[in-house]
Order: structure tokens, then sequence, then C-alpha cells
């Protein structure tokens, strides 16, 4: 009796799909937070120049 409830649990799938979906959107998401972060650090580079640019610009003699 006993060998079947087992033999049952361990043949049972239900929730293995959803799991695995768990791990997919978990996956996706540390790969999206990596590529934001990077691409973040690289626009704050660009308008860091940008801005000492127009800084620099905007300080000359004026016409």
């Amino acid at each position: 009796m006993k060998f079947t409830n087992l033999k049952t649990l361990v043949n049972d799938e239900s929730g293995a799909t959803a799991i695995e979906y768990g791990l997919i959107a978990a996956l996706v998401s540390v790969a999206a937070i990596a590529a934001l972060t990077a691409m973040g650090t690289s626009l704050n580079t660009m308008f860091t120049a940008v801005s000492t640019a127009l800084t620099g610009a905007t300080s000359g003699s004026g016409g």
C-alpha cells in the first residue's frame, strides 16, 4: 500500500510546469537587470559628457 502511494507521488508532475516557468522568469529577470545596469552606466557617462559640454558652451562669451 505504501509503495503504491510513493510511486504515485514520484510520477506526479502537476506543478513541474509552474516551477519551470518560475525559473525561466527568474533567469529573464536577472538578465534584464544585468543589461539595464550596464546600459544605465553607459547612459550616465554619456549624459555627464553632454552636460559638461553644454556647461562649457554656455559659459563662453555671448555675442
